[in-house]
């Protein structure tokens, strides 16, 4: 089932009987959810028309029960199912589920209800017959973490919504200061915006002077830096977190996972993954897989292997007291600048 087929079904009056969204993208899954809602169900009547079952709580038959049950003073009614056991592999609770009324039900639902069963979980479980036939009648639609550029695509989306314009810079600039969690995402897309004002366009120096970097977001800009051949800037990001109190071991660790993050985005491409394979692979956002496939691309694995190696001796040196934390890290960041130009001149 396609969102964009769905969405327009929905806004021509047509929803289907029966939907079941899966993913681990929240935001996104509970948006459409709502959007369901508000165009099948009037607001006054919510009270009336909604109800909400947990399948860890409820037998499957009482939401049927529930769904065969006409509705009272409206014209449809909303049942949204929060479910980990009947569509997907999670574990089995106390409640017994008698799956075979859902099964003759899906085959035959009723147009004045509509059943929103909400699955947060990367995958269904292909074996069990309620996905099979979820499947077979069209009821099935996934909410798993946009691609790189159907995320920068969103956000440009999302400010045109508030009446404002973005740079592709400005994009990438909020990506790198605000993360890729969507709800952040939009909670600071509407505090650019309401900055701005409307028809304004939203530039780097504006996000910069609104949104505070995470610590995790500042040692992605330090590394960022490191690669670019930026050691002043880098050092300076060093000075900005250890004046925020930062722990120099803690920085230390996160700027070993982006490096590992790279040199695993490396051998991955290298191995004809795409970027959005890699991204399952390792468990990461696709768009921070993009990041860290650009950040590699002019080294060779070897090459970063040999920054981890050197990470890995001076985080011992620094946890056994061999060397000065704040020394080490600053020595550790011109060793590498330096280490790169060599590699650049060869």
């Amino acid at each position: 089932m396609d969102l964009k087929t769905c969405v327009k079904e929905i806004q021509r009056g047509n929803p289907r009987s029966i939907y079941v969204l899966y993913g681990t993208e929240k935001y996104r899954l509970q948006e459409f959810v709502q959007f369901i809602i508000q165009h099948t169900v009037s607001e006054e009547h919510r009270d009336l028309a909604l109800s909400k079952y947990d399948t860890a709580e409820t037998p499957i038959e009482t939401v049927i029960e529930e769904a065969e049950t006409p509705p009272f003073l409206v014209e449809r009614k909303c049942i949204i199912v929060k479910d980990q056991t009947i569509f997907a592999s999670g574990r089995e609770g106390k409640i017994e589920h008698q799956t075979n009324r859902l099964l003759t039900y899906m085959e035959q639902p009723l147009e004045t209800s509509i059943i929103i069963f909400v699955i947060q979980a990367d995958k269904l479980d292909e074996r069990k017959k309620t996905v099979k036939l979820a499947k077979s009648v069209g009821a099935v639609l996934s909410f798993l973490p946009l691609s790189a550029e159907e995320l920068v695509e969103w956000v440009v989306k999302q400010v045109e919504k508030q009446g404002c314009s973005i740079t592709q810079a400005g994009v990438e600039a909020l990506l790198n200061s605000a993360g890729t969690h969507l709800q952040s995402l939009s909670a600071e897309i509407n505090k650019l915006c309401l900055f701005t004002g409307a028809g304004g366009t939203i530039e780097i120096e504006t996000i910069e002077r609104l949104i505070a970097k995470t610590t995790e977001q500042n040692v992605f800009q330090l590394v960022e830096d490191i690669v670019r051949r930026r050691a002043d800037r880098a050092l300076a990001v060093l000075h900005e977190l250890l004046k925020q109190k930062e722990e120099p071991i803690k920085i230390m660790a996160l700027i070993v996972r982006q490096l590992r993050i790279m040199l695993q985005v490396k051998e991955l491409t290298g191995q004809s993954f795409t970027q959005q394979q890699a991204a399952s692979q390792l468990g990461l956002h696709p768009y921070a897989v993009k990041v860290a496939a650009e950040q590699a691309r002019q080294y060779e694995p070897q090459v970063l292997a040999r920054w981890l190696a050197t990470a890995a001796e001076l985080d011992y040196e620094m946890k056994s007291g061999r060397v000065d934390k704040t020394l080490g890290l600053e020595l550790f960041i011109m060793r590498i600048a330096a280490g790169i130009m060599k590699e650049a001149r060869r």
